[in-house]
């Protein structure tokens, strides 16, 4: 089977997304910014404790809860080397919402067709962070264990 949807387009200047006239809202905004930026895209993990907050829940089933939890995933499971430059949010960011003291972002995600890996589709990933203080509290994504290998 083939994907019958459109492709999902990334807006072209994502960073502009992340504000907002609410002062609460906005600074949500910012932080999830920078997770984003300077955490998942450019892998400085060991500056996380700005923008996540020590009890930090995780859903995903990949990584675990709480600061250390996460920063151990990353920088050991995952082993992301951080880049030195980074200035600029690259992630194909399709939109951000925020409500209260949620903020989630919609980013493109490609998926190769299992029976031709040279061709792929988009759909849409997310990510939603509770925010509290300023820092992220909580998080969701909808990732999944991966498949067993037969």
């Amino acid at each position: 089977m083939r994907s019958l949807a459109d492709p999902v387009v990334a807006h072209a200047d994502p960073e502009s997304l992340f504000t907002s006239k609410n002062a609460a809202i906005h600074r949500n905004k910012q932080a999830a910014l920078h997770i984003m930026r300077e955490l998942l895209q450019c892998n400085q993990w060991a500056r996380s404790d700005q923008w996540l907050s020590n009890k930090y829940i995780q859903h995903n089933p990949m990584a675990a809860s709480g600061l250390d939890g996460v920063k151990k995933y990353f920088i050991e499971v995952a082993k992301r080397v951080p880049t030195a430059t980074c200035t600029k949010l690259t992630s194909p960011v399709v939109a951000v919402q925020a409500e209260g003291d949620y903020v989630t972002v919609l980013t493109v995600k490609e998926i190769k067709y299992t029976d031709d890996p040279a061709k792929s589709y988009t759909t849409t990933w997310f990510d939603t962070w509770r925010f509290v203080d300023g820092k992220a509290d909580e998080h969701w994504d909808p990732a999944t264990l991966p498949l067993p290998v037969k």
